[in-house]
């Protein structure tokens, strides 16, 4: 089984949302309709800019403590240099 890290994103610039998951497209679906209550239900953080995978738990785990804790301009960087026009990644991956 994967995990993955993941950004979302209202829009550039936007707020973002670090998250873990094992099931990435089932989990950014559940944020685009709003399956989920809370921070991105709240602020419509829903397109999917950055992730990353790994084969462990435990490293995603860590990861995404890392990120949560990095200031905004590191995640800003992180996601522009994967990618640059903050395009929703959510098509390229279903």
């Amino acid at each position: 089984m994967n995990y993955f890290v993941y950004i979302l994103a209202s829009k550039r610039n936007g707020t973002i949302y670090v998250g873990i998951t094992n099931n990435l497209i089932k989990r950014v679906y559940e944020h685009k309709q709003k399956l989920v209550h809370g921070f991105t239900k709240k602020y419509f953080v829903d397109n999917l800019v950055y992730f990353e995978e790994y084969k462990s738990p435990i490293e995603a785990v860590v990861r995404e403590k890392r990120l949560k804790k990095w200031n905004r301009n590191w995640k800003l960087k992180l996601i522009e240099d994967k990618n640059p026009l903050w395009k929703d990644l959510y098509n390229d991956i279903i």
